[in-house]
């Protein structure tokens, strides 16, 4: 049995309204030099969030009511644009666990869930009702349960949907591939060392 299964995710949470926002907008072109994503938490929507003078703008991610949420809260085609890792990587590291959205862009969305970070649509209308109960009470606890595909916003309860598949990894635990390949190594190894190119030809 993995170590890595998740169920639910709980705690407060922190929305980002507007459709199609890219991969772009949540982390800059200019942060992908890094070697690690470690320091990439608080470069996340870095230009949304400040001019070019570096003043602060207004936005979720600069409230101070939104620190220390896990739960990001967004609108439709999230996280579209280029595939780059860094997106949900630099979300991650800002304190994001769980996404509720309307929809989500692909590949941003299995690169979530090779993270261990779930991604569940939900309705217009219940997106932006959860929404607005957290603008009104920053404290608001959520909880995204994987198992009922359900998100919770104080005492109301939402309805969503996630693949059965990734579904199933997150539930699982099959989501973290170091886990599978630490796992299952001496499958692996008895793989690589009947593979003429890695053993040489017999």
């Amino acid at each position: 049995m993995s170590n890595f299964e998740i169920k639910s995710i709980a705690g407060t949470g922190v929305p980002v309204k507007g459709n199609d926002i890219d991969t772009d907008r949540i982390i800059p072109a200019r942060f992908l030099k890094c070697v690690t994503f470690e320091a990439l938490g608080p470069e996340s929507f870095k230009d949304d969030r400040f001019d070019e003078k570096g003043n602060p703008k207004e936005h979720s991610f600069n409230n101070p009511v939104y620190q220390g949420a896990s739960i990001l809260l967004v609108n439709k085609n999230f996280g579209c644009g280029s595939s780059r890792e860094h997106a949900p990587q630099a979300l991650n590291r800002w304190g994001i666990k769980a996404i509720a959205g309307e929809s989500f862009a692909e590949i941003f969305y299995g690169n979530c869930i090779a993270m261990g970070v779930p991604c569940m649509v939900f309705s217009h209308e219940d997106i932006e009702t959860a929404s607005d109960i957290v603008i009104k009470n920053p404290k608001a606890k959520i909880e995204i349960n994987v198992e009922k595909q359900t998100m919770t916003v104080d005492s109301k309860t939402f309805k969503g949907s996630i693949p059965d598949g990734s579904r199933g990894q997150l539930l699982n635990g099959s989501w973290d591939a170091t886990f599978q390949l630490l796992e299952n190594e001496a499958e692996v190894k008895a793989i690589a060392n009947s593979l003429p190119y890695v053993n040489g030809w017999q």
